[in-house]
């Protein structure tokens, strides 16, 4: 049986910190988030390495504190309107092992009260890396369409999800089944699943089953770009 990971304690952290997002008051708190929120979760990665290797062995489950597989709480307010400091989320990408950023293939898990979710894909990935993957939906059609009508597939996922460009790039057909996947800049699958599950001893389990059914997706969008899966 699985270990409880998280307990109701990080939930309301992150609840709190919605209500008061300022450094003040984070770091009043600091030691709440580590203790129910960043421990916990790079516990959870850890674990998650040894069924990570069933699924693939070139993506990679890193329980680091800082250049894991876990992202920052702090936000990057740069180039934002919005410049309140913390995320109101927690999150992890169990990223390729090619990767050096969060637009590398992965897999993905995030805990917010009433808005937690798992799944994996590419995420705002460059034109060239776009490029291969258009390509290869019109060059293996039959295949792309086939995962994504697979029964685990769609009872898991329901779909590919992601933005999209408002028309089919230049050089790919219009008309082309897919074509409204040729517009996509991200492609990702989800799953979204209760605070309840978050603070039960299933969540391991039941994340590692969700990314083994995400694999064929994993598969084709890592390969297509050049990458082993």
């Amino acid at each position: 049986m699985s270990k409880v990971f998280f307990t109701p304690q990080l939930f309301e952290f992150l609840a709190e910190l919605e209500q008061n997002n300022d450094r003040d008051w984070f770091n009043t708190n600091k030691h709440r988030y580590i203790e129910h929120v960043r421990e916990p979760l790079l516990d959870f990665i850890e674990a998650l390495g040894e069924p990570l290797l069933g699924i693939s062995e070139h993506f990679v489950a890193d329980p680091r504190s800082n250049g894991g597989s876990m992202f920052r709480i702090y936000r990057d307010t740069r180039f934002s309107k919005d410049k309140t400091p913390y995320k109101t989320h927690v999150s992890m990408q169990l990223r390729h092992e090619a990767g050096k950023d969060a637009h590398a293939p992965g897999f993905y898990l995030q805990l917010k009260p009433g808005g937690c979710t798992l799944g994996g894909g590419i995420y705002r990935a460059d034109n060239a890396a776009l490029s291969k993957v258009r390509e290869r939906i019109v060059a293996k059609t039959e295949q792309w369409v086939s995962l994504q009508s697979d029964r685990i597939f769609v009872q898991s996922f329901g779909r590919v999800y992601g933005e999209g460009l408002k028309r089919v790039p230049r050089g790919f057909d219009k008309h082309h089944q897919c074509a409204e996947d040729l517009k996509r800049k991200t492609f990702f699958v989800r799953y979204e699943f209760d605070d309840e599950l978050a603070l039960s001893n299933e969540l391991l389990d039941e994340t590692a089953r969700l990314f083994s059914a995400a694999g064929p997706f994993m598969q084709f969008i890592t390969n297509a770009i050049g990458l082993r899966y």
